[in-house]
């Protein structure tokens, strides 16, 4: 028996299950996109508390200016001995724990100060300038979406910074204002790290 079809234009038919099929493989396709974009970006930051301590260097997060970050692991008891994610008084601290760790677990996520979302200010009332903290879960975005100035005149905790924006051309402006240097997170390495501390 022939397949009913479908008149589309006035020349071509097609049949029933083509285009059934064909939007099938469109929504797959759709949600498939959808899964993969929640799974690159890890699990969701956290907000980080004033008082805690940072899981790399021991100083309080919250007495100190500048970028905080996270990193979140399957198991975070393989690099810490509490079951939640290691936190940061630096982007320098953060980069440092995870370089530090690579080869007993790796991260999950990475999320840094996104001073893009940020309404920041920076404190030039000192011989040196530093930008502000922001502890909340929504001042941090994952590593992989930002754009990062390094060594700039602005410190944060650890003296030299690496400041994430999550907008290119607000961090190229920072850049301009303040000095340093544009990197992206896979042009950071352990090495040049530790050339900031």
């Amino acid at each position: 028996m022939d397949e009913p079809t479908a008149t589309l234009g006035t020349d071509r038919q097609t049949t029933r299950r083509a285009v059934l099929g064909g939007v099938g493989a469109v929504c797959l396709g759709a949600i498939a996109g959808c899964l993969g974009e929640d799974e690159a970006s890890g699990p969701e930051p956290i907000s980080i508390d004033d008082d805690h301590s940072c899981d790399q260097c021991t100083m309080v997060v919250g007495n100190n200016p500048g970028p905080a970050g996270q990193a979140h692991y399957e198991d975070p008891t393989e690099v810490l001995d509490e079951d939640r994610p290691a936190q940061f008084c630096s982007s320098l601290c953060a980069y440092t724990f995870t370089f530090d760790n690579e080869s007993t677990a790796e991260a999950e996520a990475i999320h840094l100060t996104d001073y893009s979302t940020v309404d920041y200010e920076v404190d030039s009332s000192d011989d040196s300038q530093t930008i502000s903290r922001h502890l909340e879960a929504e001042a941090f975005a994952n590593v992989s979406g930002l754009t990062l100035v390094a060594d700039s005149e602005v410190e944060g905790a650890m003296g030299s910074s690496i400041i994430p924006f999550s907008d290119a051309d607000e961090a190229d402006s920072f850049q301009e204002e303040y000095g340093g240097e544009i990197y992206e997170h896979d042009d950071i390495t352990q090495e040049f790290v530790m050339s900031l501390m």
